[in-house]
């Protein structure tokens, strides 16, 4: 159990406070403030709170509060205060001093305990957030200097310019194919293309979590998705489709498949992805560069962009697993629209264009 440190002068008070709290935590008692600031000095990280009366003999509640302050304990151990008066001039005092709540005498069991509760509670909460404050804090400066160096980089914007060049190679052939088969069949086999590049912010994480320093070659061996494009098709047959038309092209590569139309996700995700190796003429030189091509019907993009929201908000959103489930309902319900509707299309136009 948790070590709670009682000090108070009156043996009455401190047996009192005992009773009430010894059901849920370790209780050690000191007479004055000499005594306590002994019994810190041997636990100080054992303590989880200090009940502190401030008038005693050897050292008053005053006295072991600056103590504290002076050997940094304060900000690791919450002290409440332990009073018989409200005196709003003292009680301002203590918590300009960092005293963390106060326990009123004659004592209520039901509010000692919960005071005790509460406090402690707060203080290990406020404990971990600024831990996490800073551990984030230094983070985001090692992370700040090395994407601010990546940035300004002479050979960093370069290969920048590259993955936007190959988008716009693999955006111009997806275009061409549209064109074709738009001529052929009186129809086009995708609704829209939407491209973006990968922030520096993004790739550094996405580093990060693979366990990879920062530097250009580990962006270019580690991190497929630098480039890429989401192809948006009416029919899940115009996904396969183009996606045979395009990896078909003798110099583009295909060099990972992930089909999570045939093999959804188990939160309902539907979507066929391809990382491609695509031939990137520059003056100098050709060479290939990885873009990651996602193809969607309107509907699973719909349904992905919603389910996006819900995992960025999920910490603040109420009952976000039942959501979550409603969200799957609608995927398994979007695939068999997705099929009718391309039977439909089929007896409008026939099932061979």
């Amino acid at each position: 159990m948790q070590k709670i440190l009682v000090v108070d002068d009156e043996e009455v008070n401190r047996e009192l406070l005992r009773g009430i709290l010894e059901d849920n935590y370790t209780v050690v008692t000191a007479e004055d403030g000499e005594n306590a600031l002994r019994k810190l000095q041997e636990h100080p990280d054992e303590t989880a709170a200090i009940l502190l009366d401030l008038q005693m003999p050897n050292a008053d509640g005053f006295a072991v509060i600056a103590e504290m302050k002076s050997k940094g304990w304060i900000s690791r151990i919450p002290v409440l205060v332990i009073t018989a008066e409200k005196n709003v001039a003292i009680e301002n005092r203590c918590l300009e001093l960092g005293v963390s709540d106060f326990i009123h005498k004659p004592f209520e069991a039901s509010i000692v305990r919960s005071r005790v509760k509460n406090t402690i509670e707060l203080f290990n909460c406020k404990k971990q957030l600024e831990q996490k404050v800073e551990e984030q804090a230094v983070t985001l400066e090692r992370q700040s200097q090395i994407i601010q160096m990546l940035s300004e980089a002479k050979p960093f914007l370069k290969l920048m310019m590259e993955y936007r060049s190959a988008i716009m190679e693999v955006e111009t052939r997806l275009n061409v194919l549209n064109m074709v088969f738009s001529e052929e069949y009186k129809r086009n086999p995708f609704e829209s293309i939407k491209s973006r590049l990968k922030s520096p912010e993004s790739i550094s994480k996405k580093l990060e979590r693979k366990g990879y320093s920062y530097t250009l070659e580990n962006i270019k061996e580690h991190v497929s998705d630098v480039a890429g494009l989401r192809v948006i098709c009416s029919f899940p047959d115009d996904i396969y489709r183009l996606a045979d038309l395009l990896i078909g092209q003798d110099d583009i590569i295909l060099l990972r498949s992930k089909d999570y139309i045939k093999s959804p996700k188990p939160n309902g995700y539907r979507s066929l992805h391809l990382i491609l190796s695509v031939p990137l003429f520059l003056p100098d030189e050709k060479k290939y560069m990885k873009v990651e091509v996602q193809f969607r019907t309107i509907a699973m993009d719909f349904w992905a962009s919603l389910e996006h929201k819900l995992r960025y908000k999920k910490d603040d959103i109420d009952g976000a697993d039942e959501i979550g489930l409603q969200l799957k309902s609608c995927a398994d319900s979007i695939e068999v629209l997705d099929y009718q509707m391309q039977e439909i299309r089929d007896r409008i136009y026939g099932s061979g264009e």
